[in-house]
């Protein structure tokens, strides 16, 4: 196992290439939390990661080195091999299909008396855009492959749902798992799709030998969709096994940690420092936050509204406490994002005009995006609101705990995948529940302080006994098992 050749697949790679204004050629590392994740898996063993093509200049490299790219980013060593996609086909797969149709049925985001209409522009990319895009990425693994014996292969997300069963087709010997990092919904929100898209997206699923989630609870809601949208599967719901045309798939959950330590270090550093210095000079008695992507399905305008319902009904608040919105910006070129960001800015407006003074904004919004600037929140916060409609985990219910120094208190969506680990230490909230998510503002700020340190330090327990080496760990130990079992 420990010999055995590993491929990583996603659509994101760990890095990107671009052109500075002089022209100059520059490498940056990949966004968002995968690439943390898996860095330590990279880091001891010989992986090639096999990623999309994100810039031009990918496209460029890629053609210069005719094969896998050696980079090292913050002292690991990569190897990575950047696909090209026809830009046409890319914008379809990523633009109409992944996002937002996929997305939004995973988070529950569709209004369904207005959207979605699917037409022959959806029925086309999915045909055009995303089964090409994943046939692409399918055959770059299928060549890499090549000549290996038992080779695993390790694919990630919502993006790559029908290339395991392009793989499988044309190495029956491969070992697939499939981490999908966004809640898996119940079968009745994967309705709006066309009988054999739906069909496409559960073939191809059920051609991994381990799919991953990050809770048991996305574990039965994809054994219930096999169950009522696939005929001919076998669903063994005390297993968590389904059977599909002779080949047995595992769902399984591993919760994934945060790399605690890294974070405590980022928090100590002299970046964060700085910009603690206006975090300090802006906080008034409370200081409430929120460190969130600008997306629909983070719930950010009932946050809003719950907190001016707060100081409509605490007018002793009132002067006393900031609240900082730190969103990052998020596919501003999708409609229905680029709307959402305008609504948060009009009601932020709103709430400040209504209850602001001449030297006191209630909400100070920042919409850009810097890690340290988002630490020092972390470190100052008297209540940190996580309100999720939907959240396949949310890092930033573990990330902030670990490294606050006032014993804040984290108010938590139920429907979070943090929740299930984290609810015995939270304020725990209904993210539709307006009322009840102001009146748990109440609660955070006026909690006893041997309650609030308690609960503080029950995070941190919590967070600091798992770090992302461990839900690799967990994954591999699986992998092992299923292929113990497969051979034996």
């Amino acid at each position: 196992m420990a010999d055995a050749p590993l491929i990583i697949v996603s659509n994101r790679g760990p890095a990107q290439f671009e052109r500075d204004e002089d022209g100059n050629r520059t490498v940056r590392r990949g966004g968002g939390g995968l690439v943390t994740a898996l860095s330590g898996l990279v880091s001891h063993r010989d992986s090639l990661w096999i990623a999309s093509a994100m810039t031009e200049e990918d496209v460029i490299v890629s053609e210069e080195e005719g094969g896998p790219v050696s980079l090292d980013i913050d002292g690991i060593e990569y190897r990575v091999l950047m696909v090209e996609s026809d830009p046409r086909a890319y914008d379809r797969f990523y633009n109409v299909i992944a996002n937002p149709i996929l997305w939004f049925i995973q988070h529950y985001l569709w209004d369904l008396s207005n959207a979605p209409d699917i037409r022959q522009e959806e029925l086309d990319a999915w045909d055009l855009g995303y089964q090409q895009v994943n046939r692409d990425i399918a055959e770059a693994v299928v060549r890499q492959i090549e000549g290996q014996e038992d080779p695993l292969v390790m694919l990630h997300d919502y993006h790559l749902y029908t290339a395991p069963e392009i793989i499988r087709a044309a190495r029956p010997d491969v070992f697939l798992h499939h981490f999908v990092h966004i809640p898996w919904s119940q079968p009745d929100s994967w309705r709006v799709l066309p009988g054999r898209i739906r069909e496409a997206i559960y073939e191809g699923m059920l051609a991994n030998d381990i799919i991953g989630f990050h809770t048991h609870a996305y574990c039965l809601n994809f054994l219930r969709c096999c169950d009522e949208l696939l005929e001919g599967a076998e669903v063994d719901y005390a297993e968590a096994e389904v059977r599909y045309r002779g080949h047995l798939t595992r769902a399984r959950a591993y919760p994934l940690g945060i790399d605690a330590e890294r974070l405590r270090r980022e928090a100590a550093s002299a970046e964060v420092a700085e910009a603690e210095r206006e975090v300090l000079e802006r906080r008034r008695r409370y200081l409430i936050i929120r460190v969130d992507r600008a997306d629909l399905s983070k719930n950010v305008l009932r946050g809003f509204t719950a907190f001016d319902t707060f100081l409509t009904q605490h007018p002793e608040f009132r002067e006393q406490v900031t609240f900082i919105a730190h969103l990052q910006p998020s596919r501003q070129d999708v409609p229905e994002y680029s709307e959402y960001r305008e609504r948060i800015e009009a009601l932020v407006a709103v709430v400040n005009h209504r209850h602001g003074t001449t030297d006191w904004m209630p909400i100070d919004l920042k919409i850009y995006e810097n890690f340290a600037d988002a630490v020092a929140r972390y470190k100052h916060y008297d209540l940190l609101m996580v309100n999720a409609i939907f959240d396949g985990m949310n890092l930033v219910a573990k990330e902030a705990p670990a490294v606050n120094t006032r014993d804040g208190v984290l108010m938590l969506s139920e429907n979070t995948g943090s929740h299930h680990e984290l609810m015995d230490h939270v304020i725990s909230v209904n993210p539709f529940d307006i009322q009840e998510q102001a009146d748990s503002i109440y609660r955070a700020l006026t909690m006893d302080p041997g309650q609030k340190a308690e609960w503080a330090q029950g995070l941190r327990e919590i967070i600091f006994s798992r770090n992302p080496g461990d839900w690799i760990d967990d994954q591999l130990a699986d992998i092992e098992r299923a292929r113990a079992a497969r051979t034996g």
